[in-house]
């Protein structure tokens, strides 16, 4: 951290962390919190699987399979994989552009807190009533028919936190257009920028129609409409259709950054320029382009025709074209070069045939006619588990891995590291290489038992073994982190020793102003440009030191997500029922409303770093203040 403005004390540093607009400290926030929900993820994960360890097990109800079941699947997908990436994000693309912040500070604080006040609502589910019980993707035939709140939990907290994901990918938008670096043009952008790019204006285009969805949910489930009620003349496919509008683009939100982050690993670690640079950009972007016409590949079995069906297969089929070239791309990377199977390199490799026996039965769910077999059967899991846990969650880790220097400015164990990417990896391929077979064999999706005398049994006591070696992964992950915290030992600002961007120029951690003169960008990989012409700063600036203007901490993003989420109790309940309901609402949105409002009133002109300070600061030398 930096010399400037230095606080100390527990609490002032929780303070801190809560009103802080530095994308930096926000970027760790996103990773705790969705380190968090990513272990209660895996904690329902672990409890499907000891259910069907065996065949008749009473370890779970029928009812309480389902919201677990369902919970797991939300919660991964919103509430773990894309805070983990957005946190990333958060902490990379800004330093490899040359920026000192993300466009708009006060809203990226906003867009974590909505999201953190939206994820906590959802999980306060379980404990007023009862879970969400009608799977991840909510279909509405099942939604209108239940009778438990979670529905309601799951609409309300993923309306708010869906905002606050949506403000993400504006912010980080107009951060890359308007932020980069003098001599960065597009084609000189690192790819895991170029993959936040093409990601976020994805969920600036594929949120709506989810928000749209859960708003006719919630007025079909609250205010009596029938948008969705067949037998009042609604239509439940539109639900289906609308959400997967939004689905199958929020894949390729999830693993579009995970693509930039091994993309990354692989120059890295390979000591070369990534191979076909242009042409990996060219297929995220295609992957972007062809991830909103595919979306009805999900739907085959509901009676669209042969027609769309076949449009929509060849579309899937059309849109595995881009990914192998980035597959060919990341192969002749390596090929040649001066490999070094770090930790993170492990996650790239292991990445590859995990990946592309994801996108395999992908094709294979392309064929309609196939589909129609597998639909809904395990063989659907394990598709799903290999591309989001085989391509996303290695990221996850990966990235973990490797910006944790960067990030804290210490080193995570090296030993430890490949011990939880053995134990993972191969715990990843025992439980879900084997429900391919069990899909083959007739085991549908969703049950919570099944009979002794279906052939199951086996591979499904299998499947449970892998998970716990996935699990145990996992725990010796959290022990690296907290002997890593413990030990303290600094590194400097390429620990890899082979960065090629601009994030490793700076310190490790990086001040919180990131770049003290903003840099001159010669090329791609402008870094490793300047290492290899002996540039021992590895930057040219493009500007003389001088005063920095930074934007002020600010309490009101928690204030005004604390607000909305007060209202939902208030949505929740029927007030016919509940008296309380009404003033409950009025008040949350009194709060948001107010905070706002005092937002706009606010002289915040933030402060100034000036020059001497920052000189001293690179010295080493502290200073007392600067505002």
């Amino acid at each position: 951290m930096s010399s400037i403005a230095k606080k100390s004390g527990f609490g002032a540093t929780v303070w801190d962390y809560i009103t802080s607009v530095d994308h930096k400290k926000i970027a760790i926030l996103y990773l705790i919190s969705g380190g968090l929900f990513f272990l209660i993820g895996g904690i329902e994960a672990m409890m499907i699987r000891i259910q069907l360890m065996k065949a008749g097990n009473d370890f779970l109800s029928a009812g309480t399979y389902n919201e677990v079941m369902t919970m797991h699947g939300t919660t991964m997908i919103f509430l773990a994989a894309m805070p983990l990436l957005l946190g990333f994000m958060n902490a990379i693309m800004p330093l490899q552009i040359g920026a000192r912040d993300v466009a708009f500070p006060f809203l990226n604080s906003l867009g974590f807190w909505l999201f953190f006040f939206g994820g906590i609502f959802l999980n306060l589910s379980w404990f007023l009533g009862g879970a969400p019980d009608a799977g991840w993707t909510n279909y509405a035939s099942l939604a209108l028919a239940s009778e438990s709140h979670g529905i309601d939990f799951y609409a309300l907290g993923l309306t708010i936190s869906g905002f606050g994901t949506l403000i993400s990918g504006i912010n980080f938008l107009v951060t890359i257009i308007n932020m980069r670096a003098p001599g960065m043009t597009y084609m000189r952008m690192p790819l895991f920028t170029w993959t936040t790019f093409v990601a976020s204006a994805l969920i600036l285009l594929a949120f709506p129609p989810l928000t749209i969805a859960i708003f006719f949910m919630v007025f079909d489930r609250m205010f009596g409409s029938h948008f969705f009620d067949v037998a009042a003349g609604g239509n439940t496919i539109i639900w289906e259709h609308l959400f997967w509008i939004f689905g199958h683009p929020e894949v390729y939100i999830l693993i579009l950054p995970a693509f930039g982050i091994f993309s990354e690993i692989f120059a890295i670690f390979s000591r070369k320029r990534l191979f076909g640079y242009t042409a990996l950009v060219f297929a995220t972007i295609l992957i972007g382009f062809y991830g909103f016409m595919v979306w009805a590949h999900h739907m085959f079995t509901v009676g669209l025709g042969p027609t769309a069906n076949a449009i929509f297969a060849l579309a899937t089929m059309i849109i595995a074209v881009p990914t192998g070239v980035k597959i060919f791309n990341w192969l002749l990377t390596v090929w040649g070069g001066n490999v070094s199977f770090a930790t993170p390199m492990l996650y790239a490799v292991g990445f590859i045939p995990s990946f592309v026996a994801g996108g395999v039965t992908g094709v294979m769910q392309a064929i309609a006619p196939l589909d129609y077999q597998l639909h809904d059967s395990y063989f659907i899991v394990a598709h799903f588990h290999y591309v989001i846990v085989g391509g996303v969650v290695l990221a996850i880790f990966a990235a973990t891995h490797l910006y944790w220097p960067k990030m804290f400015g210490t080193m995570l164990s090296e030993k430890l590291g490949k011990i939880t990417f053995w134990l993972f990896f191969i715990g990843f391929h025992l439980t879900f290489f084997i429900q391919h077979f069990l899909g083959l064999m007739g085991m549908p999706r969703r049950v919570y038992t099944f009979g002794a005398n279906q052939g199951w049994d086996l591979f499904n006591a299998i499947s449970s073994v892998g998970a716990i070696f996935m699990a145990l992964g996992v725990i010796i992950m959290l022990v690296n982190i907290v002997l890593t915290t413990i030990k303290n030992e600094r590194v400097g600002n390429d620990p890899w020793g082979d960065g090629r961007t601009l994030e490793w120029a700076i310190p490790s951690p990086p001040p919180f102003y990131n770049f003290a003169q903003t840099p001159l960008v010669r090329g791609l990989d402008t870094y490793w440009i300047e290492k290899m012409e002996g540039n021992k700063e590895g930057m040219i600036y493009a500007e003389p030191l001088g005063d920095i203007h930074m934007p002020n901490n600010s309490f009101i993003p928690v204030v005004m997500s604390f607000g909305l989420f007060v209202a939902s109790f208030g949505a929740l309940y029927h007030p016919d029922g509940y008296s309380w309901t009404i003033p409950v609402l009025v008040i949350g949105l009194l709060i948001t409303f107010g905070s706002m409002l005092l937002r706009s009133l606010k002289d915040d002109l933030g402060f100034h770093i000036h020059k001497e300070d920052l000189i001293k600061d690179r010295e080493g030398v502290k200073t007392d203040g600067h505002k």
